[in-house]
């Protein structure tokens, strides 16, 4: 099949399943959640079960001081027990032969799990027990994914209700609903998809065959098919496998690559009809979708067309650029999987991204840095791109001279301060981490593609060290390969990265909130900036754009564009 045909199929289908259940699913998240506490939905029984267990008092509502503190407790606690389980693990059951993981190695993971990052700095083969994947690191796929939804809903609350006493929900509820009622079933309905075309679901640790040179080879097996699910679900990325989901154990045919691709982009999608069924208002979100549409649109068609050249020897007799990735899927599945899994802080990769041309890395590179809002994470993008949308209306506002609203809330200094802290949170992480570790002269050994400076080596090696910390700050969990991570500098600042960058943005957001829910709501004039229709939408888009492109260009600079210079 023509590549061109194969990737305007292949796009085709995943924007039609994504229009298909976007109003289904945007507005049934938007019942589960609701905004007004004296309508809530009813408990299920597993839910009444869970709260009388934990003592929680479903009917009580949180300040976003209580929220954030729930919040944060939770997470702690699940990075001390995840942490405490890799550790013992080689005592426990279905722990075949693997002992338990190092400190560095089982704080990185615990933290990389916890923070919906996945980062992952080991072989999961010869490293994480059965046990160890299911009980701790599937666990983290639901909550953390919860834990991202949470804060949106919360965000969304902070616009709509008003509030003397500052309440703006329920962490409790709001986790449990999130996993029980939205998480978990589709996990299982993608889950069903996923083995109907061959991904493996097993407890044996592996099965023995005679290779083809008559040597003895050993498979590894796992309880693939679950976590698969979640994690893309989830906007996770971990996978079961080392090779993620270009394993064809986690990834077999075409038709689940499309699965995936669907699974990964669909919960940040629909959010956005869920925010416009909660505001009352569905061109709100119908104006972020599109924003959201653009860019990735946009950052496909770039990457498309840079995989599809042909750059060296090897790429010209392939006729693309097909080092780094699986035949099966080709460049037009690679491409559509690489810029949908960096936009959406998900991190699963089905091809190597390092092996990809200077412009496609850069490209996937920059879709990360756009702060991972086309459509971002679950609940992460969406709370994301609320704030750049405050930042947007802001300087709208200050162009026409009045004060910035939007839902028919005054944005004054405390909410405009927040918003730009949350937006600063992710460069100051990205590039301290960056200018730190490029000036150490420990690190530049780690560097694959490290040479003397000014080569190309040595320009790919800096943009490896650049994508991991915009992976990690991001909390995307993807890399480019050729950098070595498992030294305790690595080990450490990436893991600290991947907790300031998850936490902080949440906290200023819910602070967000908090300020926004005790504000009164204001009837649109003559002068309101109209927060729907193109202009705002092409408003918006140029404040995303605008703010990665004065943040990043001199370390792109440095990178991606001085190799594809070369």
């Amino acid at each position: 099949m023509n590549p061109a045909l194969a990737a305007g199929l292949q796009i085709a289908l995943v924007v039609g399943v994504l229009a298909l259940l976007y109003v289904p699913l945007g507005d049934y998240m938007a019942k589960v959640y609701g905004t007004d506490p004296d309508h809530r939905p009813r408990d299920l029984r597993v839910e009444t079960v869970l709260y009388r267990l934990c003592r929680i008092d479903p009917r009580a509502e949180q300040t976003w001081y209580g929220y954030a503190a729930s919040l944060l407790g939770f997470s702690a606690a699940g990075v001390l027990f995840l942490y405490v389980l890799q550790r013992i693990q080689g005592v426990l059951p279905l722990g075949g032969d693997l002992a338990g993981v190092s400190p560095s190695v089982a704080f990185n993971t615990a933290v990389s799990f916890v923070t919906n990052t996945n980062w992952q700095s080991y072989v999961p083969e010869t490293t994480m027990s059965h046990l160890t994947q299911m009980v701790g690191l599937t666990v983290q796929n639901f909550v953390s994914a919860a834990v991202g939804i949470s804060v949106a809903v919360a965000l969304i609350r902070g616009f709509v209700r008003v509030s003397r006493g500052g309440e703006i929900g329920n962490f409790w509820v709001d986790l449990t609903r999130g996993s029980l009622r939205i998480l978990l079933p589709l996990s299982l309905l993608v889950a069903l998809i996923l083995l109907s075309q061959g991904v493996v679901q097993s407890l044996r640790s592996g099965f023995d065959s005679t290779g083809l040179d008559g040597s003895a080879v050993t498979t590894a097996l796992a309880p693939v098919a679950s976590q698969e699910a979640i994690k893309e679900l989830g906007t996770n990325g971990g996978g079961i496998l080392a090779a993620n989901s270009a394993h064809p154990f986690e990834n077999p045919t075409p038709i689940s690559n499309v699965v995936e691709i669907i699974a990964l982009l669909l919960i940040p999608v629909c959010l956005t009809r869920t925010f416009g069924t909660m505001v009352g208002n569905r061109k709100q979100g119908l104006s972020l979708l599109a924003v959201m549409g653009i860019l990735w649109s946009g950052m496909l068609a770039v990457a498309m067309a840079a995989e599809s050249g042909t750059r060296g020897v090897a790429a010209t007799a392939a006729g693309a650029m097909m080092e780094g990735k699986e035949v099966r899927f080709g460049v037009p599945g690679s491409v559509l999987f690489a810029v949908s899994t960096t936009g959406t802080s998900t991190g699963a990769v089905n091809s190597a991204h390092d092996s990809m041309s200077p412009l496609g890395g850069g490209t996937v590179l920059l879709n990360m840095l756009l702060g991972e809002i086309a459509p971002g994470g679950v609940g992460s993008g969406l709370y994301g791109l609320l704030v750049l949308a405050i930042v947007a209306v802001f300087v709208g506002g200050l162009l026409v001279g009045r004060t910035p609203e939007y839902l028919g809330k005054k944005l004054g200094r405390r909410q405009i301060t927040l918003a730009a802290l949350s937006v600063l949170v992710m460069p100051a992480l990205v590039l301290i981490g960056t200018s730190i570790t490029v000036i150490l002269a420990s690190t530049t050994g780690y560097m694959g593609n490290s040479g003397d400076p000014g080569t190309p080596q040595a320009i790919h090696g800096f943009s490896e060290v650049l994508y991991a910390f915009a992976s990690a700050a991001n909390n995307n969990g993807s890399a480019f390969g050729g950098l070595t991570v498992t030294s305790d500098w690595f080990q450490s600042a990436l893991g600290v990265c991947m907790l300031f960058g998850r936490f902080l943005p949440i906290v200023l957001v819910l602070a967000l909130a908090g300020s926004l829910v005790t504000e009164q709501r204001t009837a649109p004039t003559a002068g309101t900036l109209p927060t729907t229709g193109p202009m705002f939408a092409g408003l918006l888009t140029g404040t995303v754009a605008l703010v990665a492109a004065l943040t990043f260009f001199p370390a792109l600079a440095l990178g991606p564009i001085a190799e594809a210079l070369q």
